[in-house]
């Protein structure tokens, strides 16, 4: 008994009765056990079913290689000498390496099998499954197909059941054509049914006499499923059509009146890479008409050989057009290597220039830093080296708060004096001044704050160890860490300090008050510690207008403090009080890069690295891009220098596309230029080209046979002359 595939995506097959129908699914439904047996194999899977048995993966003992062992083990149904001539067409063809290989035979076996390859990559129809292929792997599949057909034909054997589901993809994804179960020997005159939509429309006949040119249709179908993604004529309604039928005789017969009345199938002529050759192939294969058909897989296989040659040939015929162009081309390496030196020998320039320059800032910087440290500390040297500020402190810093009356107002008034003096001259003042005693208890501050009597001998700037002990205190007094701290003995610039009010960095400026010796002698102790603390920002805010060229925009100049021992940021434009009310830990979000920080360490502590060669970058990245990108994100242009022997980094950067912005613009106009050079080029020696192949074709292109008609009639031949020279007369 036969069935008829409609070939659908599924490989859904519709049986003729219903017996057949519930044998394949009781098979399907049964337990993966294989039937049997087979001596020198190992059965491992099911990999398949069908009405007639089941096919099983199993890997042969001997030599490990895997193959595919197919069992007859519903035996009711079954023409056992159709399937033996089934076997032996596998046996003539097994020397064709396009057709799947028959490796043993088991019929006198219970239940009977026969061995065949396995091939792992499965069928076609799953690989098509997910859409068509390129062209060119359905033109090598196709070929390949055409081989085996040639092959069975030229054995005399007709396929008679090409379809995706019958072409099976070995390791390399090389087609192998299988099933020979609707096979015909050439001579042979029984029918056999193929598969809807891949069948010849004369094969749709009970009674028709196979011919070769039924698997030239298949063919031409399996090519045009390849390309479009489905076979010709299959559409929604025919297939309802055909499965509503109601039996095999009126299924054909639909079937062939579909195909000999629905318009001619064109979807692959729209696919892209469709040549006309490649579609006027599969058009002949799909003929209606048998005399019309190509007549053998013989004469596919030439004529996909012979558009391949043309194709090859193409490249020739444009050779002419590409060899001027790349001679002429030749040169545009050298004239781009040219180019790009420019650009990259003007950047280089550019770049070099604004680091000297950016690096003499920041040299200036520092040194205008350290000069206002010392100006500030001489500041404070001065007061305390007043006898009135020297003997007020004798007198009632060890007094209560409401006898220290002339202490706070001396020291007010000094205070008064410096800022006063520093507002004439545009410089910016302290944040608070304040004095201890020589036990670290502060006894005077401006402005006044709930500080007073407090002990700070664990802070920086009254010890001068180089960082604070301890802030704790004992209800007042000195804990256990900070009693004994001595006080300092010389100018002191204390390590900055986070404000935890407003999160800017501080720092503290420290001199030693002593008192006189007998007779205006040298100093013989510490009484107290003067000091005045600042925001590190408002040190920049006296030179960045000054320095910045054009401050807060783009192409300004921006500079800041960096404490060159850790790599914080101490200092920035952008480390205003609102800025950082949204920031929590400063040192850590804002530390540079370590390798950067480790030059940093290395410029302050000198060494045989030169100055030059740490003290610069053209690839700087602002820790404050990650706070404000648009304002700071990007590559900058930096330079640095120590500022004495604090520790810090006086930092002037600038953003480096605007330094490099005429490089930039030079660079789009050569490659304009450029640009414009090869186009007029390519225009000349193309219609050079065009000219000279107009020429030479045996077909004249229309404006060439325009103009030897023009010329023609514009130059009479000489006996028309004569004639009309002979009638003057």
């Amino acid at each position: 008994m036969e069935s008829l595939d409609v070939g659908r995506p599924t490989g859904e097959t519709l049986a003729y009765d219903a017996a057949t129908s519930e044998q394949a699914i009781s098979l399907s439904l049964a337990d993966d056990v294989p039937p049997s047996t087979v001596p020198g194999y190992l059965i491992l899977q099911r990999i398949g079913a069908g009405k007639f048995g089941s096919v099983w993966l199993a890997r042969e003992q001997n030599t490990g290689k895997h193959v595919a062992i197919k069992f007859y083990s519903q035996r009711r149904g079954v023409d056992w000498a159709l399937l033996g001539r089934e076997v032996e067409k596998l046996a003539v063809l097994y020397t064709s390496r396009n057709i799947v290989g028959l490796i043993a035979v088991g019929w006198e076996h219970d239940p009977p099998y026969y061995v065949m390859e396995y091939l792992e990559n499965g069928s076609l129809a799953q690989r098509l499954a997910p859409g068509p292929l390129p062209v060119s792997e359905a033109v090598r599949i196709g070929k390949r197909v055409a081989q085996a057909l040639v092959h069975a034909h030229g054995s005399g054997i007709l396929h008679c059941d090409i379809k995706p589901a019958n072409v099976l993809l070995d390791q390399d994804y090389e087609p192998r054509l299988c099933d020979f179960g609707q096979s015909r020997l050439a001579e042979e005159r029984s029918h056999s049914l193929g598969t809807l939509f891949y069948m010849a429309p004369e094969q749709a006949d009970l009674h028709a006499v196979p011919d070769t040119r039924w698997d030239v249709y298949a063919l031409g179908a399996l090519l045009y499923h390849m390309l479009v993604g489905e076979p010709p004529f299959r559409t929604d309604a025919h297939e309802t059509a055909l499965r509503n039928a109601g039996g095999l005789q009126e299924r054909i017969d639909l079937y062939r009146q579909f195909v000999t009345e629905s318009p001619r199938p064109l979807k692959h002529r729209r696919v892209p890479g469709v040549d006309p050759a490649l579609a006027d192939i599969i058009d002949r294969c799909l003929a209606i008409d048998p005399a019309r058909r190509l007549p053998n897989p013989q004469t596919v296989l030439d004529r996909l050989n012979a558009r391949e040659r043309q194709r090859a040939r193409r490249p020739l015929i444009v050779t002419g057009l590409i060899l001027p162009l790349l001679l002429v081309l030749s040169v545009l390496p050298f004239a781009l290597d040219a180019l790009r030196d420019a650009v990259t020998t003007s950047r280089s320039n550019l770049v070099s220039r604004a680091l000297e320059s950016d690096a003499l800032s920041a040299t200036l910087l520092a040194g205008s830093l350290q000069r206002e440290l010392d100006d500030r500390l001489n500041e404070l040297l001065a007061i305390a080296d007043d006898d009135a500020v020297r003997e007020a402190i004798t007198a009632e810093a060890q007094r209560p708060l409401s006898e220290r009356q002339q202490l706070f107002t001396l020291l007010d008034r000094k205070k008064r004096q410096v800022e006063q003096r520093r507002a004439e001259l545009g410089r910016s003042i302290d944040a608070s001044w304040f004095l201890q005693d020589a036990q670290g208890y502060q006894r005077w501050r401006a402005p006044l704050s709930d500080t007073i009597d407090q002990a700070f001998a664990c802070r920086d700037y009254f010890h001068g160890q180089g960082s604070t002990v301890s802030d704790s205190t004992e209800e007042g007094h000195l804990s256990g860490d900070c009693r004994g701290m001595s006080p300092i003995q010389k100018p002191h610039v204390a390590a900055p300090y986070s404000s935890q009010t407003s999160h800017q960095w501080k720092i503290a400026l420290s001199v030693p008050v002593f008192d006189r010796a007998e007779g205006g002698g040298e100093p013989r102790e510490v009484i107290g510690v003067l000091a005045r603390s600042l925001n590190l920002s408002a040190l920049l805010d006296d030179y960045q207008e000054h320095l910045s060229g054009e401050a807060g925009t783009s192409v300004g100049r921006q500079l800041a403090l960096v404490d060159g021992r850790s790599g914080v940021v101490l200092a920035h434009p952008w480390l205003t009080e609102e800025h950082l009310k949204t920031v929590e830990r400063l040192d850590q979000e804002l530390r540079l890069d370590p390798a950067l920080a480790q030059r940093l360490v290395q410029l302050i502590g000198g060494g045989e690295t030169p100055a030059d060669q740490l003290d610069r970058t053209d690839r700087y990245r602002d820790p404050v891009a990650s706070l404000a990108p648009v304002e700071f994100g990007g590559e900058w242009l930096a330079a640095f220098a120590p500022i004495g022997r604090t520790g810090w980094i006086a930092v002037v950067q600038e953003r480096r596309d605007p330094v490099l912005a005429p490089v930039e613009h030079l660079r789009e106009r050569l490659v304009s230029s450029a640009v414009w050079g090869i186009v007029m080029v390519c225009g000349v020696v193309g219609g050079c080209w065009w000219l000279i192949v107009g020429l030479l074709s045996d077909r004249k292109p229309i404006w060439l046979r325009m103009l030897s008609r023009r010329t023609a009639v514009a130059t009479p031949t000489l006996s028309e002359a004569g004639g009309r020279g002979s009638e003057s007369a």
